[in-house]
This record gives structure tokens, sequence and C-alpha cells, in this order.
């Protein structure tokens, strides 16, 4: 089973704040997507608006042509994992594991609970008795067990140290390589996810600031070094992010959206940026990107 999701001119505002401004952009069935941008950007918000959790203010989000909000047919679709607060406190986990499937119907529990035991959480445990690190294990192990046809996670690892994020990580790709479905991961360790994502949808004050394939935007997101003589002539025909001197070497970090610096003079070099480096310079060229 696969999902697809649209959403056409999405706003949200709350009060007299607009949180998310005119978005329109989809999320095709069974690939990764990378939801990035900085902090208060409005990634949240949208997530919650994908699944019915809150109402746009204007405009349309549909899944596989129906509405999310108040749709059991379509919730039954959708498995949710945010930071924190996903599953009741007072609740021992081998109980969130038993109660899972009302939620999630297409849950496999065998596999469910191998990831429980491949993260060692106690199942006589209250979820208020884990740790952040434990808590949001389950989390994740119910997430990717879910098997939903919309899998989204929001920051889901607080508290998990480098080796059992990439456990997340390796568990999310197998599972997804024998279940696919749309997968939605929304992180700040852009750069450790990086090859998971095949797509990224970037957020930048509550606008769509982009829509790439990961290794399209590899290719349109580059540095240049050289002299400012040489390079400054190219700058008209691409998006300047930042520049900068050094001991007398100019570098332009720029977006080239059709790829019209293809090919350069010797003299100049083009150095790529890493995912997170291309996320920080879109959200703002006034920053120097460190590579």
């Amino acid at each position: 089973m696969s999902t697809n999701i649209v959403l056409n001119d999405v706003s949200k505002r709350i009060k007299k704040e607009t949180i998310i401004d005119s978005i329109s952009c989809t999320f095709e069935e069974n690939r990764i997507y990378g939801l990035l941008g900085r902090n208060g950007a409005g990634k949240t918000t949208l997530m919650k608006l994908m699944t019915g959790q809150s109402l746009p203010s204007a405009g349309s989000i549909l899944i596989d042509g129906e509405t999310p909000f108040d749709n059991p047919a379509i919730q039954s679709k959708i498995c949710f994992i945010k930071e924190s607060g996903n599953f009741k406190a007072a609740m021992k986990v081998k109980d969130v594991l038993k109660i899972a499937p009302a939620y999630f119907p297409m849950l496999d529990q065998d596999a469910a609970m191998e990831y429980l035991n491949i993260f060692n959480l106690p199942l006589e445990k209250k979820v208020s008795q884990l740790s952040k690190g434990m808590t949001s294990a389950l989390g994740i192990s119910i997430g990717i067990a879910s098997r939903a046809p919309l899998t989204i996670f929001d920051e889901p690892y607080i508290g998990m140290d480098a080796a059992a994020r990439q456990t997340f990580y390796d568990l999310l790709l197998d599972d997804y390589t024998t279940h696919p479905r749309t997968i939605i991961l929304s992180t700040h360790l852009i750069d450790e996810v990086s090859n998971l994502f095949q797509d990224i949808h970037l957020i930048n004050h509550g606008r769509l600031a982009l829509t790439e394939s990961v290794e399209a935007l590899k290719e349109k997101t580059y540095v240049l070094r050289g002299s400012k003589e040489a390079i400054a002539p190219l700058l008209n025909e691409v998006k300047l992010l930042s520049e900068s001197s050094f001991i007398g070497e100019y570098s332009a970090t720029v977006y080239d959206p059709d790829l019209v610096l293809d090919a350069l003079p010797p003299s100049i070099e083009k150095k790529t940026l890493t995912l997170q480096q291309s996320m920080v310079m879109l959200t703002d060229g006034k920053k120097e990107a460190r590579i």
C-alpha cells in the first residue's frame, strides 16, 4: 500500500502570526523525504497539518485524494512519531506494543518486538521510567514497525547516542527496502541521514524555499574559488549565497538551479557542499559555509 500527499497553497495562522505561508508541494508515494529547515521554520506545524492534527487556515491537503482531518480511513494510513509525548507515561512498554495495532493497523508486532530487543528496552517498565533515549527508541520501534503508508518522524531520536541513531537509520532503511512507503523525516542532524533522503523540501520562515532531489541539490549548490576577476562575471547567471576573500583568494557560494556553470576554466575550483551546508546557505545566505 502506498500514499501520495498533495499540498495546495496551504497556510496556517495562529492568532495574527503566519506560521505556514502558501506552501504547495507533493510527497510522492514510496519515497523518503527530508523536511528540513531551521528552528521555528514551521516544519512541525506542517507535519501536524498533514497528519490531520490541525486544520489549515487556507488551502488544502489531500492524502490519496481525501482530507486527513477527522478522517478515520486516512488516519489509519498515518504514523506520526514526534520528538516526545507519543505514549501515555503510565503505560508499560509491553502494553504500548499490545495496543499499537489499534492505532496502526498494518503494524508488524514481531518486527516491533525485534526492534525493542535491539534497543534493549525493558518490557515491564513504564514509559515514565524510561530514559529519554529509551523513550525515543520506543517511538522509533513502533514507527518503523507500523508499516504505515505515510510514516513521519519529527526529531525522533532525542537522548539517543550516535550508535543508537545509526541503528535507527539502518533499521529504517532495511524496513523501507522490504516494505516501501512514503517516509518523511524532519531532523537537524542532516549529514547523518543525508544518505537516506531521496528528496527534500526546505522550509524557511514558513515558506517553501526549495524542492529538490538530493542528487540534484548536490550538483546545484557549490563553492567557487579563484580570483575575483575570474569569478565575478559568472555570478550574474546564478544565485549568490555568500562570498568571502582570504589572502587574495575569493570564494563564492552559489545556487545554480539551471546548471549554467557546468564547465569552468581551470583557474576556478568548484567544491560541492554537504546537504547540511546547503541548507544553511539556502536559508541564510549571509553566513559563510564551513567547508
